[in-house]
């Protein structure tokens, strides 16, 4: 089977998990799941928003995710109730934290489609793996069969 590649990197990349809800430290999950899949593709293609479409995947055939190593990162962050300052006996206390995140550097995700034309149209845009913050800028395009997609290092 032939497929139409494009390869998307970054400087840094962040799936969060879903163990990471409330953990002090968290670790970048390291692929995507069908529904970032879904909403990549979505987003290169708008055309696929409709209601009928939700749950399922019509261009991107396959992917390959891979980085060149983890950095681990301070997030500040307070509830959803804004942050708020308070004096508990002779102690000033606030509902901010410190959250380490473990972020992916320097990913590459390389898509696959079945034709040409869904290629260009994607090498024409950025992605975001989740967070707005992490863009992915596409910079290569390229043809190739399916052994040599299965190896591009990654997962």
């Amino acid at each position: 089977m032939k497929y139409y590649v494009v390869k998307y990197t970054g400087q840094f990349g962040f799936i969060k998990p879903w163990t990471a809800v409330r953990d002090g430290e968290t670790f970048s999950q390291q692929f995507l799941t069908p529904s970032i899949i879904e909403g990549i593709e979505k987003k290169l293609f708008p055309e696929l928003l409709n209601e009928a479409n939700w749950g399922k995947i019509f261009k991107i055939r396959r992917y390959r995710l891979n980085y060149q190593g983890i950095d681990i990162q301070q997030e500040r962050t307070w509830s959803k109730g804004g942050i708020d300052v308070y004096k508990e006996g002779n102690q000033y206390k606030t509902n901010m934290g410190i959250l380490k995140r473990g972020i992916m550097l320097n990913p590459s995700l390389h898509l696959a489609f079945d034709n040409a034309e869904d290629a260009e149209t994607a090498f024409t845009q950025t992605i975001c793996l989740c967070r707005n913050e992490d863009l992915m800028h596409p910079v290569e395009m390229f043809e190739t069969d399916e052994n040599d997609f299965d190896a591009i290092d990654g997962f």
